[in-house]
């Protein structure tokens, strides 16, 4: 048990406010960076954990921490240089079980919070990918990767040991989807089993030939216990292509694994179960339409005795990030993106109108108090990385609970996020946000920066990102602006739709127009110096804008992991859903778009400045798209520059991999847009 100290709620006099500085990449990639808060049943304490990134050994620790929900007493409760994580309380609030990696492989891990070391309570063979423990206390369901045909995670291990002693490499693979993200699957699946949590046998209970939780379109939390410890509810795709589906659906089982009963059948996708505190109702969020990844997100309620179905948010037109049940079961909590930020609402289990109780903060998670007064939010911004709130639902008031970061901040200057809207594409009000340089003087002219964001149903918002964070883009002395255009959240369901089908239309004309709208709008921008950079849909942008630069507004580019050529990239990415929604079909048929919105057909028109960023190991658009990209560029006579990751994937992870990223993307922006 880590040693007790106390946090006054104001921030302590530090020397040197006075000379605040631009944030480095170091400071921004080593804030303390919180996550996943858990109440205890009692009440008294707040569970979390904190991840920590050393940038000079290239490695990363998380350990778990608690605050007294008052915010008056802090204590730091694992020290382990391994992973701990995941932190869940037993009914008595007297033990954490947590998942760690400090004996090799990820396993379940219990502490008793009135002293004493860490003691492991799991032994599977296959490790532990996710958890979730009985309100008895006497069972773990637990997430784990097994071959199908094996029994048991033992079996699956003394497989994967006779596999292990073939010396053919060659993967013998006969159907999709046989590699996802960065990972190939290796004939494997995701499996939920049930193991006693004083030890014992673990026993499969679900079924051995799709993954559950699924592999894709899944929430964080994808199975659930009923209060009883009876049943489990599970999410699987249950169709025999799962790369071309989004059909994930909620099954019921009991702890053996027996005869599970399917509990959803729409075509589009369900997941994210959750019980109510008296075990009558299954809460989950489900999409409607087949075929989409992005289409509202509802609020459902499943009444287990009936059988009758109630969607909570049909008329929000927002799509719920994640909801908590209230103690007493007859309110639920949750959040949606709205107009680059989070709505917090309040909604009766019987479908009353959601009431909103928070307004303009971003939030990553929620917890609800077991006296149903309270919450506490992850909350963010683009100035603060993730810290704990208490909110109080009656006053509706928000007290900060932890100061993880207080110090470094308090020796940066970062400006916040300013709001503004232009009239973009089909006439429709668009979202700009805006972060000006450190030491920011209105007087004098600065470079413009444009990031663009990916998805393409995707948001910019007010958030600390550790990727593209706008504060550290901004701090060599550029204004940053992130238009949120057709296709992004938060403004309503028609207006992500509307990138669908028109990758290069609506979207392109957002960007374009938002760009030339700050520049004519604000005297302090140099419209002669401007510069954009994406990844993703964003990295398609930035390809699309090559082709389309006809009067030069751009100066320089930046594309990471974008898309560059349609056709190559439907036959070598996982989620074929994806573009065959986006493109209306696969690249063969008639009718479809691959063509339409393909930057590789616009290649002879390419002039500007590109630098072309690529991990191996991206299995969602694949890094022979970046190569493409990069010799379209060098065969033109382009300035040009690759930058490639061997060991990095869609995301650059590794703190010097990420350090190269940042000294790469500043340096060659530098190189077109400072003096």
């Amino acid at each position: 048990m880590g040693k007790i100290f106390v946090i006054t709620l104001f921030l302590l006099s530090l020397p040197g406010l006075a000379q605040q500085r631009p944030l480095s990449f170091t400071d921004m990639f080593e804030m303390g960076r919180v996550s996943d808060p858990q109440i205890s049943p009692d009440g008294r304490w707040v569970a979390y954990g904190i991840t920590y990134y050393n940038v000079a050994e290239n490695n990363r620790n998380a350990d778990l921490y608690l605050v007294s929900t008052d915010g008056k007493v802090h204590k730091q409760l694992t020290f382990h240089p391994a992973t701990d994580a995941s932190p869940l309380w037993s009914a008595d609030s007297k033990q954490l079980a947590f998942i760690s990696t400090r004996d090799g492989s990820a396993q379940i891990y219990r502490l008793h919070l009135d002293g004493g070391e860490a003691q492991s309570v799991s032994d599977i063979a296959t490790g532990v990918n996710a958890f979730t423990w009985s309100a008895d206390g006497k069972y773990f369901a637990v997430a784990t990767d097994m071959y199908p045909d094996a029994a048991t995670p033992a079996a699956s291990a003394k497989q994967e040991k006779e596999k292990a002693k073939d010396q053919a490499s060659g993967r013998v693979i006969d159907a999709l989807m046989y590699r996802h993200w960065n990972a190939w699957k290796e004939g494997k699946n995701s499996r939920v089993v049930v193991v006693p949590a004083a030890g014992g046998e673990a026993v499969s209970v679900t079924p051995a030939g799709s993954d559950c939780p699924p592999i894709s379109l899944g929430s964080s939390h994808d199975f659930d216990w009923s209060p009883d410890g009876n049943t489990i509810c599970f999410v699987q795709n249950p169709d025999p292509v799962v790369a071309a589906s989004t059909n994930n659906d909620l099954w019921l089982t009991d702890r053996s694994g027996k005869a599970p009963k399917q509990v959803t059948t729409g075509r589009g996708n369900d997941c994210a179960p959750g019980f109510s505190p008296d075990g009558k109702y299954l809460a989950y969020l489900s999409m409607s339409r087949e075929g989409f990844e992005a289409d509202q997100q509802n609020l459902m309620i499943y009444d287990l005795a009936s059988g009758e179905t109630r969607n909570l948010t049909a008329s929000l037109d927002r799509s719920v990030s994640d909801f908590a049940w209230s103690p007493d079961s007859r309110k639920l909590y949750f959040y949606v993106p709205h107009h680059g930020r989070s709505r917090l609402f309040e909604v009766d289990r019987n479908g009353s109108k959601p009431k909103l109780l928070l307004d303009k903060k971003d939030i990553g998670a929620l917890a609800v108090h077991p006296d149903g007064k309270s919450l506490v939010l992850n909350i963010q911004a683009a100035n603060m990385p993730y810290e704990l709130f208490r909110f109080d639902i009656a006053k509706k008031q928000l007290t900060q609970l932890t100061f993880t970061n207080r110090e470094r901040l308090a020796q940066l200057e970062m400006n916040p996020v300013e709001d503004y809207w232009f009239t973009g594409a089909n006439g429709d009000s668009v979202h700009l946000l805006m972060v000006k340089p450190p030491k920011f003087d209105p007087a004098k002219k600065y470079p413009l920066v444009h990031l663009i964001h990916g998805g393409p149903q995707g948001a910019f918002s007010d958030d600390f990102h550790y990727r593209w964070n706008s504060e550290l883009f901004a701090a060599p002395g550029y204004v940053v602006i992130m238009v949120n255009f057709h296709g992004s959240r938060g403004y309503g369901q028609d207006f992500c739709d509307a990138v669908s089908k028109n990758w290069g239309g609506a979207p392109f004309e957002d960007v374009m127009t938002g760009t030339r709208w700050a520049i004519s709008n604000f005297d302090f921008i140099d419209g002669e110096r401007v510069g954009a950079a994406g990844a993703s849909y964003g990295g398609f942008m930035i390809n699309w804008i090559a082709g389309h630069n006809d009067d030069n507004l751009f100066k320089v580019l930046v594309s990471h992991d974008g898309v560059y050529e349609q056709v190559s990239m439907f036959g070598a990415t996982e989620e074929l859903w994806f573009p065959m929604w986006e493109f209306n079909g696969k690249p063969w048929e008639e009718g479809s778009l691959y063509q339409k919105w393909n930057p590789a057909n616009h290649a002879a028109k390419f002039r500007t400045p590109m630098l072309v960023i690529h991990g191996e190991h991206d299995y969602r658009v694949p890094y022979t798209q970046g190569l493409q990209l990069f010799t379209a560029l060098q065969m033109n006579g382009v300035d040009s520059r690759l930058l490639f990751f061997p060991d990095e994937d869609h995301f650059v992870r590794k703190p010097q991999n990420a350090r190269l990223w940042w000294q790469t993307v500043h340096g060659w922006l530098g190189k077109y847009l400072q003096p």
